[in-house]
């Protein structure tokens, strides 16, 4: 066991360890504690959000280039330490090691298009009715930000969240995951060995049990302006609660049910292929899972033998949950299929709460699977007669992340994502997809509001209405 403890990071400096009260982060897979991380009260909390606050004041006229060049030099540490940032989510994870890589990758490429695009942020004079007088609408930062960031994507999502919020000229709050401090921590240290100004980016976690105190705390704070949420569609209900409660607006992306809607003339080996692999990376702990696939009736008796074929040769990328309480819920799932009687075609629940198995499920209709995201390497197969009664099927979830459909015509793909209620549909691709250049959001109750690059730069920004009011 190491006997490093990670921090709290307030005020520009690490919080001495031996007054705080700690808690043990444990490695699922052999059960070992791989360090322990300093747990926020309300005190420490309440007092990064007063540092957050201070540092706004000048933060918020830092000019562009200075902004651009705190992310690049914060991609740069990415880069060069990048052995240390696989190494510390794989031990705080048990995610395997591509995962970690493409991790590491995209968070990178984040920061370089969130910096690209930092001088794109321009405000707009428009026409005004009344003679004599000039309007101007600026373009301003919203404030200080408490950004909650998971576990699962450990680098990617907090990585952006953080990022976009300090370009637009905010302050941040980051509340780390309590499953994966270190790296979390990792990323702080990057922006302040890039010489992020003290109170800039403040780092608090906390044990679970303290968790809800702690955020209500921080949301209730006068300063706090906006709260960006990345998580589970249980928790984001809390938070948005909480935010309502005293009027601060939240940027959510939540759960997903995602489905792949396999069609007639698709290619059915690399249909069957992506959806597997969709559904077992990353032991199918991500939003953008593939939880659901959807075949036409004419190719379903193929593209099944291919699927289970397909499921079989991904199943390397399943394995050990994150935690034993994120396991027991994925197979919990699994064993009410079990219960009501519905058919695996592979598969089914471990005996074990940390491991998990790569299962599809026939056709589900009363078990919890139906509308339920398992978190877990796990998929359910249904076949549907025509394209309308699959767009009507995959639309039939209270989730709206993400979909996929599988089709050599352009045409006909393209006009179906038009129809799914869906943040984004990828025509002929894994689920798990996402581009630094191209906006990402949920709708339903997969969360509202768009990240990557100027469009999540501009969820930290407010429209500031000014007019001038001269002689005629």
């Amino acid at each position: 066991m190491s006997s490093y403890t990670v921090p709290l990071w307030i005020d520009g400096e690490a919080l001495p360890t031996d007054s705080l009260t700690t808690f043990p982060v444990i490695q699922s897979t052999t059960g070992n504690i791989v360090h322990h991380a300093a747990s926020a009260t309300t005190k420490e909390a309440l007092r990064a959000v007063e540092s957050s606050k201070a540092a706004f004041k000048s933060w918020r006229n830092a000019n562009h280039v200075t902004r651009r060049e705190l992310i690049l030099k914060a991609a740069a540490y990415y880069e060069h330490h990048a052995d240390l940032f696989i190494k510390t989510q794989i031990s705080e994870t048990s995610c395997d090691e591509a995962w970690a890589k493409q991790n590491l990758d995209l968070a990178c490429r984040y920061l370089r298009e969130i910096a690209a695009v930092v001088s794109s942020v321009n405000g707009t004079i428009p026409q005004l009715e009344k003679p004599g007088v000039m309007g101007f609408v600026f373009k301003e930062p919203v404030g200080p930000v408490l950004c909650i960031a998971p576990w699962n994507a450990a680098l990617i999502l907090a990585t952006r969240g953080v990022a976009s919020a300090i370009a637009a000229g905010c302050t941040v709050v980051f509340k780390a995951s309590e499953l994966s401090p270190k790296t979390h921590h990792l990323i702080t240290q990057a922006f302040v060995e890039a010489g992020v100004p003290k109170g800039v980016l403040n780092q608090i976690q906390t044990r679970r049990e303290d968790a809800a105190e702690v955020t209500e705390a921080i949301i209730a704070h006068e300063a706090i302006r906006k709260v960006e949420f990345i998580g589970s569609a249980a928790v984001g209900r809390v938070i948005g609660q909480v935010a309502a409660k005293y009027l601060k607006p939240v940027l959510m992306e939540l759960g997903g049910k995602g489905p792949a809607v396999v069609l007639d003339d698709a290619d059915l080996e690399e249909a069957a292929k992506l959806a597997a692999m969709g559904a077992v990376i990353n032991h199918g702990q991500i939003c953008f899972s593939t939880e659901r696939i959807i075949v036409h009736e004419a190719v379903a008796e193929r593209f099944q033998q291919l699927l289970v074929k397909a499921m079989d040769n991904a199943g390397g990328h399943a394995g050990s949950a994150v935690s034993s309480g994120i396991g027991k819920h994925a197979n919990d799932v699994l064993r009410d299929v079990e219960s009501s009687g519905e058919k695996f075609l592979m598969g089914g629940p471990s005996d074990s709460d940390i491991q998990l198995r790569p299962t599809i499920v026939l056709n589900p209709s009363t078990s919890r699977i139906v509308d339920e995201e398992t978190f877990g390497p796990s998929a359910s197969l249904y076949v549907v007669s025509s394209d309308e009664a699959a767009i009507e099927l995959a639309n039939r979830s209270a989730y709206g992340l993400n979909a996929t459909i599988w089709s050599n015509n352009m045409e006909r793909a393209l006009k179906m994502s038009r129809q799914l209620e869906y943040g984004q549909v990828h025509i002929n691709s894994i689920s798990v997809y996402t581009s630094p250049t191209a906006s990402q959001g949920g709708v339903k109750g997969s969360g509202f509001g768009r990240q990557n690059g100027k469009w999540g730069i501009e969820e930290f920004l407010l429209d500031k209405f000014v007019s001038w009011h001269g002689k005629v």
